[in-house]
């Protein structure tokens, strides 16, 4: 069964909502796993991934899979001035969503 829409604005808030949400669960899926090569550089003594790099990850959607893997690698954890600038930017995507899916409701 195919779900009927009241208004044009409800299909479009729906449809919003869903690529919000599989963005993040993606953006999220490919932040954690800059977090672990990361983890696995800094133990190694390689070549790490720049931490503007992970923040901007972080920004577009993937704070979820950073802190996730930030807490289960213990990585990234300890740094008072990295941990601020990532609440920065989950703060700012959350406002960001969240403007985004008012105006869909409009």
């Amino acid at each position: 069964m195919q779900r009927e829409w009241n208004t044009p604005s409800e299909k479009r808030s729906v449809t919003l909502a869903l690529i919000i949400a599989t963005e993040t669960f993606f953006a999220s899926v490919l932040t954690a796993v800059l977090y672990w090569k990361d983890k696995r550089a800094a133990r190694g003594k390689t070549q790490r991934i720049p931490e503007k790099t992970l923040l901007l990850a972080s920004l577009l959607g993937g704070w979820p899979g950073g802190y996730l893997a930030g807490q289960k690698l213990r990585h990234k954890t300890s740094k008072v001035s990295y941990r601020i600038q990532f609440v920065v930017a989950a703060v700012i995507h959350v406002v960001s969503v969240v403007a985004i899916l008012w105006w869909g409701f409009r």
